[in-house]
């Protein structure tokens, strides 16, 4: 199985030692995040955990100890964007995430992390002009740390226009500009630009538009092939990723981002956060009496006869 933490908090920047001791402990437990008595008990085990996929803007507090996590195969995602604190409010200095890109590319392998680049809006503080620019200025920075970059453009969900007054979709011709231009800058530094759940609207331009987190991007990092059943599949239309088996919280992530999907406000996140315990085996609070847990059916997907990339 693939075990997620990044698609409803950011794990490793705000999480990362409640993230180790749920490795030492060898489980964790997961709230159903619309029915909470509802728990899932995951085991953390590289004999039935086939990779562990991470997604954060700050991988930093998770660096010096990587070597515990080193028996599992891993998939790191890390998101750099141009944007300042207006918009992303407490992401750190963005020539310290490339930084600690390049140490935790040099840690896990070229293959096994990817730079995301969203997700893309225009307005009259961050033109067109602007994203042309910052994206050839981060390729070059990192050129030879990653072979993949990702990028998608802003989805108006009803928390995004409530968190984010005045943003306006891209349009297609924006959109193609822009697919067309960042493709071009990718191959010359040796990457290949994928699209996370945008159609094929960019595929002439040279753009994989197969996903961002597929089986083949998986097999890829980790050197083997994979016997994924069809239902363990995104079940989103257009989206063929793998973002199943999520042990994160929604309403806990601080970056404070105002594009963010994952965070209803910020009143609610501080809460939260308050109520994380590093020794708890909830990534939020810990067990209550009416907690109803069952346990996870957790199937090693690895297919131990054929290995990739070798």
């Amino acid at each position: 199985m693939i075990l997620n933490t990044g698609n409803r908090t950011d794990i490793p920047a705000f999480y990362s030692a409640w993230f180790y001791n749920r490795i030492r402990a060898g489980d964790v437990m997961v709230r159903n995040p619309y029915y909470p008595q509802q728990v899932i008990r995951y085991r953390l085990s590289p004999e039935v955990v086939d990779c562990l996929a991470f997604c954060t803007k700050n991988p930093a507090p998770m660096l010096d100890r990587l070597a515990e996590i080193s028996i599992f195969k891993q998939f790191w995602f890390v998101t750099i964007t141009p944007y300042g604190r207006d918009i992303e409010p407490h992401v750190p200095d963005k020539v310290q995430v490339i930084e600690s890109f390049k140490r935790l590319s040099e840690a896990v392998g070229i293959r096994a992390v990817g730079w995301r680049y969203d997700p893309i809006f225009i307005s009259e503080q961050y033109p067109m002009e602007f994203h042309l620019e910052s994206f050839e200025q981060m390729a070059a920075s990192l050129s030879g740390y990653t072979d993949q970059a990702v990028i998608s453009f802003i989805d108006l969900y009803k928390k995004t226009r409530r968190n984010f007054n005045g943003v306006q979709a891209v349009t297609a011709a924006e959109r193609i500009q822009i697919g067309q231009t960042f493709a071009a800058i990718a191959g010359k530094n040796k990457m290949t630009l994928r699209t996370c759940c945008e159609g094929t609207e960019l595929e002439p331009y040279g753009v994989d538009c197969s996903g961002c987190m597929t089986k083949a991007v998986l097999e890829r990092a980790i050197g083997v092939s994979l016997k994924v059943p069809k239902n363990r599949h995104n079940s989103r239309t257009g989206c063929d990723c793998l973002l199943g088996s999520d042990i994160g919280v929604y309403n806990t992530c601080g970056h404070g981002c105002r594009y963010c999907y994952a965070n209803h406000d910020d009143q609610t996140v501080k809460y939260n956060m308050k109520n994380h315990d590093p020794s708890s085996p909830f990534l939020i609070g810990n067990a209550m009496s009416e907690d109803v847990i069952k346990e996870a059916k957790q199937v090693s997907y690895l297919d131990r006869q054929l290995s990739l990339f070798l």
